[in-house]
């Protein structure tokens, strides 16, 4: 799955995926100094149970690792999953 990289304006910045010209998952974080605040994760509930939040976060992992940030968590998906997974353990702030 394909997520676009959108600047929400100011230091707020989205993952998200659109189909059919409707956004139907996002996650989003407000970048301060080198961290991510992870504030908040969407799915569609016709999207739910296919790992896609998980799929969200790694992407923004990826890109959290790509420019040398960490990242917090804030939203309780991101909360939760960096809890349950060790993969982030090298981003946690």
């Amino acid at each position: 799955m394909e997520f676009e990289l959108k600047n929400l304006g100011s230091d707020a910045f989205a993952f998200v995926h659109e189909k059919d010209g409707k956004q139907d998952a996002e996650i989003t974080w407000t970048l301060m100094g080198d961290v991510m605040v992870m504030d908040h994760t969407y799915v569609d509930p016709s999207l739910r149970g296919e790992g896609v939040a998980k799929q969200l976060l790694d992407r923004a992992a990826e890109h959290a690792r790509e420019h040398g940030y960490k990242m917090e968590a804030v939203c309780s998906y991101v909360v939760t999953a960096f809890k349950r997974y060790p993969d982030y353990d090298d981003i946690k702030a």
